[in-house]
């Protein structure tokens, strides 16, 4: 008896050796398999992450001082992260792709500064439709802009950028910094084309403008109700306003 009690002890060690680690296994497999899916009431956080399953970023959401600068295909470009608390955008290609910003303070002068910004970008560039608000101390503007950019790669353009002023100041750095900002193909690397919002002079405006940037067509109702009409030639001369000037 003894010998039978020997070795059905040695049997149950045995199995435990066995069956504990692949039960381990098992459930750790479970649980990897199965997607973890966690429910807050609330949540404290200074920066959250939304990516792909591959790690790219989708979307950031973040406090100011753990904002994330820009991104070109998962790769860190332009100026450092620290200064835009918000959300960002990124495309299919881990490219920065547009955000909403906001901030606003009164500084020990009793004086206020604010500003909200909502963008998206024209694929491989930058912003292009654009609604902003900015007040300086009760000085504000706000509006809806729509805009044209040269089909030049943002990342190309500010490594050029970057490459030039490491230059000595000079007519050399000048003559590639114009350059640099001309246009492509006859197209600007900018031109806001319409523009609908409320400028500085507490006007409401209504901007048109040629693939230039230069504005063609301004309806404006000024800060005392006065509504006019405007069309403008391509040096920024009004050939007609309606109603007319009196003289």
């Amino acid at each position: 008896m003894p010998d039978q009690h020997t070795r059905e002890v040695k049997y149950l060690r045995l199995h435990a050796l066995i069956s504990t680690p692949l039960l381990l296994v098992l459930t750790f497999a479970a649980f990897r398999q199965q997607p973890q899916k966690a429910k807050f009431t609330e949540i404290d956080v200074e920066r959250i992450n939304v990516v792909e399953p591959n790690g790219m970023y989708r979307m950031v959401i973040s406090n100011k001082p753990r904002s994330i600068g820009p991104i070109y295909k998962g790769k860190p470009f332009g100026y450092p992260g620290g200064t835009r608390p918000g959300i960002i955008f990124f495309n299919d290609e881990g490219t920065e792709n547009g955000g909403l910003t906001f901030g606003g303070e009164r500084g020990p002068d009793g004086k206020y500064r604010a500003g909200h910004h909502m963008s998206f970008d024209q694929f491989d560039q930058d912003q292009v439709v654009v609604l902003n608000y900015q007040d300086e101390n009760g000085t504000r503007q706000l509006g809806l802009t729509f805009a044209d950019r040269a089909p030049v790669n943002i990342f190309d353009l500010v490594q050029q950028r970057d490459s030039i002023m490491k230059m000595p100041e000079g007519p050399a750095r000048t003559e590639a910094l114009q350059k640099l900002q001309a246009p492509r193909d006859g197209a600007p690397l900018y031109a806001p084309r319409v523009y609908v919002g409320r400028d500085r002079t507490r006007a409401s405006v209504l901007r048109l403008s040629d693939p230039m940037g230069r504005p063609r067509i301004r309806m404006i109702v000024d800060s005392a109700g006065s509504p006019s009409l405007e069309f403008l030639d391509d040096s920024g001369r009004v050939t007609t306003r309606l109603p007319e000037l009196r003289r």
